[in-house]
């Protein structure tokens, strides 16, 4: 009988490459700048360039530019967002424009994450906590799957990828494969499962499970969402593999060969496992040496007993809590090496595209600072040994290091960026659609918030949105309670909404549910919004981050999806950040203007599908808590409906005793609609009750006069 380890596949590649070409699927064909952009930057991938930067306006389709270059150099491609609603998006397009390549999506896979932490000023711990996206994890290992199996692959990942992951050389090696007509002993199988981190489930069969029932073994993929894999043996010879629907039990089709990846990135073979135990007693005796030679023999009393007990488990089980603290044994990296990283399994001759470099690069810059001071402490006082330092995203010179030829996308590149190309770049500033720039117009800061309300009546009147940015939260929540009074539709968005609130919030918008939002930092990169007629920028001339050359170009940006865009702002002095806005946009008015003219363009508003909430994969990665969830019939299937209702008026009237009126309305309006919904009528109409600035769903309460006073507002509330 063979041991488990014999059937692992021995090299880097879990099998060869198979071949297909990118093609990319559309109805239209590159126009306005685009030809030129996608001639220029192939040219530069193919002369070996390492760094080329493409400066592309809103709305002027840099991710079908994006998709043609991929198709015209035929390179494996990593598109790097700088967070996941970006990521979620860019993934959306590519998998429509690739529909036969392999599209992937690699981001964060937490839906909830509570890092590790000690607080020495208030001797506080904060034990580590997270809930892992089941989806999102599956789509992880597709992704590294697909780079290991084939060249036609692009993925789109956030910058989370640079975090550390297990090594490519471990995890490609830790595959079993099994071919129709082969052969493999059954239990020898089956230890090679449990040493994959699959866990044996003979009732509950499920991603990341398998089960045995004599000579036949089923196995769920840990990269399948719906598809399971059925080996037949007869003695030691695989008799037949087949795929089925593991809800059903359809067999859907024969396969001749499969790859089984293990069910961790971080999975570690046993002899690795053993000599990395050895190797953390050694650390750990060298470290309590230290801390009882300095006198801290609290700080070594906890280190020892903290790990102590993870060594225990991980001889005993193969793993434990925080094991990725002893990364750098477990893939034999050095100290002070990278850690292991999704730019690892890249191949070598990859494309790597930035998109919203001025944005993503300089986010790869910081996250390894904050990282090493909050396990520098962890380790000072015992809570961790030195080595959990090693398991951290890479620093900005290692990035720099690892990534293949890259492509800075951007409307606003950054001074890094341009200085890479030296200044040298592929404009993509004119529009498929023959939309121009918005026109820009400076107005007086004194009086804004009239002149604005002004704005807002007119654009409203013609069926339009308007975005409207404030340099606070307070000003922005303030502005919204004002112009709600003044018989206004508005709402705000920022950092604490939600991020699921955020994405109806957004959909409202275009769906005319209201037609003001106002915003601080959140309505600039990548929010697409046709709609919206009108942008205006509060204190304009307030020199800053939120008033930078980037922010207020992005800014403007956002009302060139429109025909009838328009941008006031607000401003006493012409900063230097707001004349290079203007004329920037002056200079984009004047090409796209003269392009529409030569060519006989008649500039059209985009159109875009207005999608469900909750459709995409981005939308789906969240956990959220609510007193009340707003449901449907769908969800009542197999419930007690009537036994709901009873619940709800029950905490109604609990809720109305404790002077909870609110609460107790927007209790009261689910029990009328479950109740309509039990008699099959259509749902009562929504609740006329005014709710609190935390509902974030303001209703006009009729038309109000004066200024806008803040500290006016504060009072009327309190009182």
């Amino acid at each position: 009988m063979r041991p488990a380890s014999e059937i692992f596949v021995p090299d880097r590649q879990a099998a060869k490459p198979k071949t297909r070409a990118f093609k990319v699927v559309s109805p239209y064909e590159p126009a306005g700048d685009q030809p030129t952009a996608i001639r220029e930057l192939v040219a530069g991938i193919d002369s070996g360039e390492r760094d080329q930067v493409l400066l592309g306006v809103t709305g002027s389709g840099k991710t079908f530019t994006m998709a043609k270059v991929i198709e015209a150099t035929q390179k494996p491609t990593l598109i790097l967002a700088p967070n996941k609603t970006l990521a979620a998006q860019l993934y959306g397009e590519m998998k429509q424009f690739f529909p036969d390549n392999a599209v992937e999506y690699f981001v964060s896979y937490y839906d909830y994450y509570q890092p590790e932490a000690y607080v020495p000023r208030s001797d506080t711990y904060i034990e580590k906590d997270s809930q892992i996206n089941e989806q999102i994890d599956r789509m992880r290992h597709a992704a590294t799957q697909a780079l290991l199996e084939r060249n036609d692959v692009i993925i789109v990942a956030s910058v989370s990828c640079i975090y550390g992951i297990g090594s490519v050389e471990t995890y490609s090696r830790m595959v079993v494969r099994l071919e129709k007509g082969g052969r493999i002993d059954r239990d020898t199988m089956i230890r090679a499962l449990v040493e994959q981190q699959y866990r044996r489930n003979d009732a509950a069969f499920q991603r990341g499970a398998f089960r045995v029932r004599g000579e036949t073994i089923d196995v769920f993929p840990v990269q399948n969402e719906d598809r399971a894999w059925r080996v037949s043996l007869f003695g030691d010879e695989i008799e037949a593999i087949s795929e089925f629907d593991p809800l059903t039990g359809e067999k859907t089709a024969d396969l001749d060969e499969v790859n089984i990846y293990a069910n961790s990135h971080y999975v570690t073979p046993r002899p690795t496992l053993a000599q990395a135990t050895i190797s953390i007693k050694q650390e750990l005796k060298e470290r309590l040496d230290a801390f009882v030679a300095g006198g801290k023999l609290l700080e070594a009393e906890r280190l020892q007993q903290r790990t102590t007990f993870d060594l225990e488990m991980i001889e005993t089980t193969g793993v434990c809590k925080g094991i990725e603290n002893y990364s750098r044994y477990l893939s034999g990296r050095a100290p002070g090496e990278p850690p292991p990283t999704l730019f690892e399994y890249l191949p070598e001759d990859a494309l790597l595209i930035v998109d919203e470099s001025h944005v993503t690069v300089p986010q790869i810059g910081g996250m390894e600072r904050g990282d090493h001071a909050r396990k520098s402490i962890l380790s000072e006082f015992g809570f961790r040994l030195p080595s959990c330092l090693d398991n951290r995203p890479l620093r900005f010179d290692e990035w720099e290091n690892y990534r293949p030829q890259t492509i800075f996308v951007s409307a606003t590149p950054a001074p890094w960026e341009l200085e890479r190309t030296a200044g040298v770049f592929a404009e993509q500033v004119i529009r498929p659609t023959g939309l121009i720039d918005p026109v820009t117009e400076i107005r007086p800061v004194e009086r804004q918030v009239d002149d604005l309300l002004a704005e807002c009546r007119v654009v409203i009147g013609q069926g339009n949105r308007i975005l409207v940015t404030t340099l606070t939260k307070r000003m922005a929540e303030d502005l919204t309670d004002y112009m709600t009074e003044a018989g206004l539709r508005v709402r705000y968005l920022h950092s604490d909404v939600d991020t699921l609130e955020r994405i109806e919030i957004i959909r409202d918008l275009r769906l005319g549910v209201f037609d003001i939002l106002i915003g601080i930092n959140l309505l600039r990169e990548g929010l697409d919004i046709p709609e919206c007629a009108l942008v205006a920028i509060l204190d304009a001339d307030k020199e800053g981050f939120l008033r930078s050359r980037t922010s207020l170009v992005q800014t403007i940006g956002r009302a060139a999806r429109n025909i009838d865009g328009r941008v006031v702002l607000y401003a006493d002095v012409m900063t230097d950040s707001l004349r290079f806005a203007i004329e920037e946009t002056s200079r984009r008015r004047e090409k796209q203007s003269a392009w529409n003219t030569a060519n006989g363009i008649t500039p059209q508003s985009v159109r875009t599908h207005i999608r469900e909430a909750m459709s995409s994969v981005f939308e789906q990665d969240y956990v959220t808590v609510a007193p009340v969830k707003d449901t449907s019939a769908i969800e009542f299937v197999g419930r007690d409906l009537r036994g709901s209702i009873a619940d709800l008026e029950k905490r109604m009237r609990t809720a109305a005793a404790d002077l909870e009126f609110e609460t107790a309305a927007r209790l009261r309006d689910e029990i009328k609609r479950l109740e309509a919904l039990e008699l099959g009528l259509p749902p009562p109409p929504a609740a006329t009750a005014r709710p609190t600035r935390r509902d974030r769903t303001p209703e006009p309460l009729g038309p109000g006069g004066g200024g806008y006073d803040p500290s006016k507002r504060r009072r009327k509330r309190s009182s």
